[in-house]
Formats: structure tokens, sequence, C-alpha cells
């Protein structure tokens, strides 16, 4: 089975696309995450995926790509040990921003969690949905 796709979201006032560059290609956990269909989506996860790094609450937009380079262990900022975290380092920024609002407007992605459940933090993107939003954000 070939490489996963995924969307991450994060307040960039509490981890930015710039703070997850800035920490290199060792990467950082992915950690924090506390509802369960999220939880879950974790876990699925591969060394190797991608992930579009999104910015939630401040500015509503993907910013750039994240790849997964450990899979699901426990997450550390978890005192009951039933969460898990991923890690993965920083690949690139996008060229321009995808806004919400813009991935709203394109019905061959009205289907995204992104639209139908947004409050999910980790969700699963579709192959056919990353190559359109890669071009939208001029990769």
């Amino acid at each position: 089975m070939g490489k996963s796709y995924w969307l991450l979201k994060s307040e960039p006032n509490v981890w930015s696309i710039d703070q997850q560059k800035k920490i290199g290609s060792k990467g950082t956990p992915w950690d924090g995450v506390r509802n369960y269909q999220a939880a879950k989506n974790l876990k699925k996860m591969k060394k190797g995926d991608l992930c579009f790094f999104y910015h939630s609450n401040i500015g509503k937009e993907i910013v750039g790509i994240v790849e997964v380079v450990l899979e699901a262990f426990l997450d550390k900022t978890d005192k009951e040990g039933r969460f898990v975290a991923v890690q993965v380092k920083f690949k690139s920024k996008l060229t321009k921003n995808v806004r919400l609002e813009d991935i709203k407007k394109n019905k061959a992605l009205s289907h995204l969690s992104l639209i139908k459940q947004s409050r999910l933090s980790v969700m699963p993107i579709d192959s056919k949905s990353w190559k359109i939003l890669n071009k939208m954000g001029s990769i």
C-alpha cells in the first residue's frame, strides 16, 4: 500500500509552520490530541506519510507540508496514557497559502472532513484532493 495523506491543524499562536521549520530534520512530536477520532487517525499514520500543516483559528489556511518520521507512540503530555502522538518534520511551505474559504468554493473538495467536521484536528486527505490542494498552493 502506498503513501497516505493527512491534514494536521494547529493554532499558529501555539505551534506554527515557522516553529516546525526551526526544529529541523529530527522533527517534533505532534501531541496534545485528545479527540478519539483524531487519535485514531494518528494511529493510522505511517512513516513517510505527508501531511498538510493547517493554521486553525488564526488564518484558517494550509501553510505547509510535514512528513511523518515516527509512527504512533504514547503521548508524553497525556497523564492517563490513553492518547498517542506521531513525530513529524518540516518538508516545505506552500508558495501560496490555501485559505479555507477557497477550499469551500471548490466543489471537488466538498467531501473533506475539513469542511464536514471542522473541529477535527487530524484528518485523512484522499490522493485526488491532495493533488488539487497542492495545485491551489502552487506546488
